[in-house]
């Protein structure tokens, strides 16, 4: 990929086109392993749910029982959270503002620690996992976070934030996709792959737009080649238009380079445009589960149904 791209080309379709009455309906959607576990309140799809055998070997991620607590509060931020996510698929976690998403994707790349429960990346368990034995696991889940231009440092050009990951956990590491001859040109081959000319590389942040930056730090999670990227509202800062265009963007990336995604989002149609199964998180836990074909299922929990109508 090469070139600029017009933010124009991609618009984010409306709820209403996820009406299963619309013969239209745009998505298709496949399975993707997603573990049940001991809530007894959790409205679960089990057509989602292949055997274990059938399953483990693509599993990249299997978070177990997770709980975080912060002080001086009376019930956790996230309850006994558990799922899988496989090689190559798009988790979609969904949820209203303050119910946990972000501190789970905070505990999952382990920048606050969970009170209990495990996080098994490539079958190690990182969640009590400190300094230099951590130091390995870092460069297999990386994180676009909400807001870009508080993710990218104005003191830094485009080309240095793209090569410092590289620098701090890459050296070590063989690339699949991406060859490392220069730092020139690997920063090149970083903005070809999010299609943004090689030239921004001299730039500073506040020299790009919105979207321009959003692919950046795009660019940068995926450049050091994770087995996880965890999605952390990636378009919610940005403007309808460069939305569908960034979530086309991710789409594409995934497939060509064999990434496994947890979409989180309170962004129901963007949920359901990237994902092949959806959580519902509330109050802390996730209180439905499914294949994102079955988002109009009568089975879905009530919550769910909530969500479907406000969106």
């Amino acid at each position: 990929m090469s070139g600029t791209v017009n933010e124009k080309d991609k618009l984010l379709r409306p709820i209403d086109s996820l009406n299963p009455l619309n013969p239209l309906h745009p998505f298709e959607t496949t399975d993707v392993l997603v573990e049940t576990t001991n809530q007894a309140n959790i409205a679960t799809d089990t057509s989602i749910n292949p055997s274990r055998d059938e399953q483990d070997h693509q599993v990249v991620l299997r978070v177990q029982n997770l709980t975080r607590t912060y002080a001086g509060t009376d019930r956790p931020a996230i309850e006994d959270i558990s799922f899988s996510l496989s090689r190559g698929e798009c988790l979609g976690l969904v949820g209203e503002s303050g119910c946990g998403k972000s501190t789970l994707a905070r505990c999952l790349l382990r920048i606050e620690d969970a009170d209990q429960g495990t996080i098994q990346l490539d079958g190690h368990d990182i969640a009590r996992l400190e300094g230099r034995r951590l130091r390995p696991y870092r460069r297999k889940i990386q994180i676009v976070f909400q807001n870009p231009s508080a993710a990218l440092n104005p003191k830094l050009t485009i080309g240095a934030s793209l090569i410092d990951p590289y620098e701090q956990l890459g050296r070590d590491s063989k690339l699949a996709h991406f060859t490392y001859t220069s730092k020139e040109n690997y920063i090149r081959q970083l903005l070809e792959a999010v299609e943004l000319p090689s030239e921004l590389a001299n730039r500073y942040p506040h020299e790009l737009s919105g979207g321009q930056r959003q692919r950046v730090t795009i660019a940068r999670a995926i450049g050091i080649e994770p087995d996880v990227v965890v999605l952390d509202e990636p378009t919610a800062s940005l403007d309808v238009i460069s939305q569908g265009a960034i979530l086309q963007l991710l789409t594409d990336l995934r497939t060509s380079l064999g990434l496994s995604y947890l979409f989180i989002s309170h962004d129901l149609a963007a949920v359901h445009r990237m994902s092949q199964c959806i959580m519902v998180m509330q109050s802390g836990q996730i209180v439905d589960r499914f294949g994102s074909e079955a988002l109009f299922a009568e089975e879905r929990h009530p919550y769910t149904k909530e969500l479907i109508s406000i969106f």
